[in-house]
């Protein structure tokens, strides 16, 4: 219990900039939907639970640092499935394209602060995982095993954004999902944008991922060293 403790006050700043930006993202739609009478962007704060959850893990794991290694795996696992919904609310920029009439410029802000929030919350949740393998795993395979990581998101969000699966359906529907999954894989040339996109996403996540990197967000948040 002293542990969470000490763990909590210690990510005191961390989790409060976070919560700062989420609340900010709520505020907005609010007077978005005050203003619009609409609650067309109201999907956004689901997104926004689910972009929470891989955070939530590796706090979860940093405060339980004596795990035997089949429940790390376990929460490693689910970690890494619910990792691509942090990032994928930046595609929900798409939703700008039938934005009309008056305060399309606050639809602008609304959908970027969630994208902004979930972004945060990649990147936290990613150099929080990073560091509680670090210890057990080699420095160079490390380094590649989380670049890995990075383009399974990216791969991640396009199974999300372009074919609509969600992070459950592997266990709810297993058999469609392998099937578009190997399908992308053994026949790259029908599949190019799929690709496409998982690697420029991947390499927009990589790049921002090194600046973000270059700053401490908290003093418990330790540049990696790449």
């Amino acid at each position: 219990m002293d542990y969470i403790k000490n763990l909590f006050l210690s990510r005191f700043k961390t989790i409060a900039l976070i919560s700062i930006a989420m609340v900010l993202s709520i505020f907005l739609l609010m007077i978005r939907m005050k203003l619009k009478h609409s609650f067309h962007f109201l999907f956004l704060v689901w997104n926004l639970f689910l972009a929470v959850i891989p955070f939530a893990i590796t706090n979860y794991l940093l405060s339980s640092p004596k795990l035997n290694k089949i429940r790390f795996a376990v929460w490693f696992g689910v970690w890494l499935l619910f990792l691509p919904n942090a990032p994928y609310i930046i595609t929900d920029l798409i939703h700008l394209t039938v934005s009309y009439g008056s305060y399309v410029w606050l639809d602008i802000l609304v959908v970027s602060s969630f994208a902004m929030s979930g972004l945060l919350l990649f990147y936290l949740s990613f150099l929080d995982m990073k560091n509680i393998l670090k210890p057990h795993l080699k420095n160079h395979f490390n380094k590649y095993f989380f670049i890995l990581i990075i383009y399974l998101s990216s791969f991640g969000v396009f199974l999300g954004r372009f074919l609509r699966y969600n992070s459950w359906e592997i266990l709810s529907n297993p058999k469609y999902l392998f099937i578009d999954i190997l399908n992308i894989i053994t026949r790259p040339l029908a599949y190019k944008e799929a690709w496409l996109f998982t690697i420029i996403f991947g390499l927009f996540l990589h790049a921002g991922l090194w600046i973000f990197n270059q700053f401490s967000f908290s003093a418990n948040l330790k540049p990696d060293s790449e």
